[in-house]
This record gives structure tokens, C-alpha cells and sequence, in this order.
């Protein structure tokens, strides 16, 4: 048996990186998956952004664990398209225990340089499609009085960096916002959570040229060997990166019973940058 039989999760931002992590974590103990994404590039995200091809391929790498899943195109920033990833996993696998808001950007920019386009892009998925998201789930969940909500922040949002004022204000946005969600939804059986990674080994820093940047501003086009030792010097614990994996056994510790009483929380995996962090 495994801890989420019976369960069905909805992942965002689930075609690849942390979010398909997070759907075969969850398949491996039994749940059936939704995972929804936009599979298109936005003009002022300079990262290459999952296709149509990442997505078919998470839902292939679930079913290969013997577990349903549904793949689906959409904008976090969207309330109607989320509505409608709603909907068709209602209509598909009959409740929804689990929604995972991880859809989520990043691009470096200075902070005076940060247009109104890249803020409203920032916000709006970073801190908005969480929102939205939860807003489209809880309904459903309230009504079935049972619920596990976890988002992804950051450990940015906790302790701030610069180049990323944008995607910070998202971050620290998201901890408001879900410890505000937990208070309203606890006397439903919902419980709403947050983890804080460090950096993780995705495309998010890996196909964002930006990101190597940042670490080494005086190389021109730098290397993941260049950078390798700004990212280690971020962690009490000397590595640079954490797997995606890792991330994904807090959201599995999180929606599992053991947590039942456990809301309105952040849970740094953070290989120790959170050390720093005063309280």
C-alpha cells in the first residue's frame, strides 16, 4: 500500500523540473495525477519554458507507474483556465485530495531596471497563480471537507537576494498567503502549507543564462563549472544544488497524515542557507 492510495493530486507547473518530480513522487504512493502548464514561451522570461512534448511526457512517466494522469494546457494567470483544469479533473477522476501550486518563473533584473511587464509576469504567476489556484481547488475541497495544499516559495522569500526583487516580493507573498489560507480553511480539513527550496537542479537555473550571470558577472558567458562555488557558498551544507527529489519528500511529508495537524507552515529544504536566517 502505498500513503496517497486513492488520493488524486493536482500538480501546476507540472511538465517537468520540480512539478513532474512531484507528480511521480506521488504516483510512486498511489495517487492519480492532474498536471496542468502553460507549454509556451513568455517574451520577458528569457528561460526555455516547457512544450507540449514535456508535458505528454510526464503524464507517459506517471502511467509507466501504473497510475492515471491528465495533462493540460494552461495559464496559472487564467481564473477561467483554471476553472477549466478543475473541471475536467473533476469530471475525470470524480474529487481532488491534493493541489501542489508549484508554477513558477525567475529572471534576474536589477531592480531599476524592472519593467512593469516584468513585474506584472512575476506576480502574476509567482503570487497570483497560487491564489487563483487555490481559489479554483478550495470550493471543491470545503464541500468534500478534506484537503492538502501545498505551495512553493522560495528561500528567497524568507531571505532576499539581489537582481530578483520581483520574484522575491512573489515569494514573501506566498507565505503571507498561505498562512492566511490555512487560518480560513483549517475548520474545512484543508491544510495549507509552503516549502522553501534553495536553488534546485532544474532548467530554471540550467536554461536560464541569466541565472549564471548573476554568479558571475565579470565572465561573459559563463559556465555551470564558473558558478559551481557561488551556488556552494549559499549553503551551510557545501553543494550547490539541490535535487528535485528532495523537495518533493516535503511535499510528500506534507499531504501525508502524518501531517494532518500540520498548517499554515514553511518547511526550508535549503541545505542549510536557512541557517542564517534569524528566527
Amino acid at each position: 500500500m502505498g500513503k496517497l492510495d486513492g488520493r488524486v493530486a493536482l500538480i501546476t507547473g507540472g511538465a517537468r523540473g520540480q512539478g513532474r518530480s512531484h507528480a511521480l513522487a506521488f504516483a510512486r504512493e498511489g495517487a492519480d495525477i492532474v498536471m496542468c502548464d502553460l507549454v509556451e514561451g513568455i517574451d520577458t522570461i528569457p528561460c526555455k519554458m516547457p512544450d507540449a512534448d514535456d508535458l505528454a511526457d510526464s503524464v507517459k512517466q506517471v502511467e509507466a507507474l501504473d497510475r492515471r494522469a491528465l495533462g493540460i494546457k494552461a495559464d496559472v494567470r487564467d481564473s477561467l483556465q483554471l476553472a477549466g483544469v478543475v473541471e475536467q479533473a473533476l469530471a475525470t477522476f470524480g474529487h481532488i485530495d491534493i493541489l501542489i501550486a508549484n508554477a513558477g518563473v525567475v529572471t534576474p533584473v536589477p531592480f531599476v531596471d524592472i519593467s512593469d511587464e516584468d513585474w506584472s509576469v512575476m506576480l502574476d504567476i509567482n503570487l497570483g497563480g497560487v491564489f487563483k489556484a487555490i481559489r479554483a481547488v478550495a470550493p471543491h475541497m470545503i464541500e468534500r471537507g478534506y484537503g492538502r495544499i501545498v505551495a512553493t516559495s522560495s528561500m528567497v522569500g524568507r531571505s532576499p537576494v539581489g537582481m530578483l526583487a520581483h520574484y522575491v516580493a512573489a515569494k514573501w507573498g506566498v507565505i503571507g498567503l498561505v498562512k492566511s489560507a490555512a487560518q480560513e480553511l483549517a475548520p474545512h480539513g484543508i491544510t495549507v502549507n509552503a516549502i522553501c527550496p534553495t536553488n534546485v537542479n532544474t532548467d530554471m537555473i540550467h536554461a536560464n543564462p541569466a541565472m549564471y550571470k548573476v554568479f558571475a558577472p565579470d565572465i561573459e558567458n559563463p559556465t555551470w563549472e564558473d558558478v559551481i562555488p557561488a551556488f556552494t557558498s549559499m549553503n551551510a551544507i557545501p553543494v550547490p544544488l539541490v535535487d528535485p527529489s528532495d523537495i518533493s519528500e516535503g511535499m510528500l511529508y506534507y499531504v501525508s497524515e502524518g501531517a494532518r495537524y500540520v498548517t499554515g507552515e514553511t518547511l526550508s529544504i535549503a541545505a542549510g542557507w536557512n541557517a542564517r536566517n534569524t528566527a
